[in-house]
């Protein structure tokens, strides 16, 4: 299939628009549906930090108060375990992938490791908080307390880290889909000016051609020259079928101003003949048999003479309506 021609052109331009456009909207769609996911991830991070602060805060609440209640303590402990590995290996229920980073992956572990201790002494706290009557649990419990409070910072240190880790892993994918969609608007842009430039081609060529014909039908000359351009297919083809309609007029006049010619010298050899005759008859005057043969050759000769005459009329008639044709051509432009 040739592409010089303006429906493809057009086509194609088309095409490729469609194509960035539909590129720009996937993406876009794409990037909201990331951030919305990537927002999700960083607020259970962000929870975490939460859940840590909030268990310890209910240790020391019962630490002080004598309470035992910790349906509370039990819950957030829970939570954050559950959070921690689903940022690990990912959750489907919730549309979590697994830690996307080696960096990640490592800031999960260490804060793994920095729980499994706070955990732990969470839990003796728990299982000492029924006798803590007794002086010797009295102490045990406050050594617990004493390390929650000093494993807690640290911890929520580390929860912090992570939190910084996948906002900058999330802002780096955002700026990677944004330059995609830049280098997509770019590319509109430059389609924009191929397809400006490829229409003002069009138009050009179009202008040619309604050039040539408007000399064409000015041109006061008895021979029309064909015209000669190089444009789309579609404008070639109309070229090609105005060139065969003067090609044609151009033979048709070639024939008759031929044969007005021919009907000419015709003519013109026969008036020499009948003089030629007019002689022969003076010399035959006294022969009356020879005088009436030659009588009758000359109504011949003369008959002969003015079919041809009516031919040449007719055919100066036929270039005269070749004529009145272009004159009509050209009073129409």
């Amino acid at each position: 299939m040739t592409t010089n021609t303006i429906r493809t052109k057009i086509r194609i331009i088309g095409a490729f628009f469609i194509i960035l456009m539909l590129l720009i909207v996937g993406t876009t769609i794409y990037l909201n549906a990331k951030n919305k996911k990537d927002a999700l991830i960083i607020n259970i991070a962000g929870k975490e930090r939460m859940l840590t602060q909030r268990i310890s805060k209910n240790i020391f609440y019962l630490y002080h108060n004598n309470s035992q209640d910790t349906t509370e303590l039990d819950s957030a402990r829970t939570e954050f375990i559950y959070n921690l590995h689903s940022l690990r290996d990912g959750n489907n229920l919730m549309g979590i992938p697994k830690a996307p980073t080696p960096a990640i992956a490592k800031q999960i572990a260490k804060i793994e490791v920095l729980w499994n201790t706070f955990s732990n002494n969470a839990q003796h706290f728990k299982d000492l908080l029924i006798i803590r009557n007794n002086g010797e649990n009295g102490k045990r419990i406050k050594s617990y307390v004493n390390a929650i409070y000093n494993t807690n910072n640290n911890l929520l240190q580390e929860v912090d880290n992570l939190v910084t880790l996948y906002t900058a892993y999330s802002e780096k994918k955002t700026e990677t889909i944004k330059y995609f969609q830049f280098f997509f608007g770019f590319m509109i842009i430059l389609l924009i000016f191929y397809s400006l430039t490829q229409l003002r081609a069009m138009e050009k060529n179009a202008n040619k051609f309604f050039e040539y014909s408007q000399q064409l039908i000015h041109a006061d000359m008895e021979h029309l020259e064909p015209i000669q351009i190089e444009a789309e297919t579609e404008i070639v083809q109309a070229t090609d079928t105005l060139n065969a309609f003067i090609n044609k007029v151009n033979s048709a006049m070639d024939y008759s101003a031929e044969a007005i010619e021919q009907s000419k010298n015709a003519s013109m050899k026969l008036e020499e003949i009948t003089d030629e005759f007019d002689k022969v008859i003076d010399e035959l005057n006294n022969s009356q048999d020879v005088s009436r043969q030659l009588n009758k050759s000359e109504d011949m000769v003369i008959e002969s003479t003015e079919e041809l005459i009516s031919s040449a009329q007719k055919l100066q008639e036929l270039k005269a309506e070749l004529d009145k044709l272009i004159s009509a051509a050209k009073q129409k432009d």
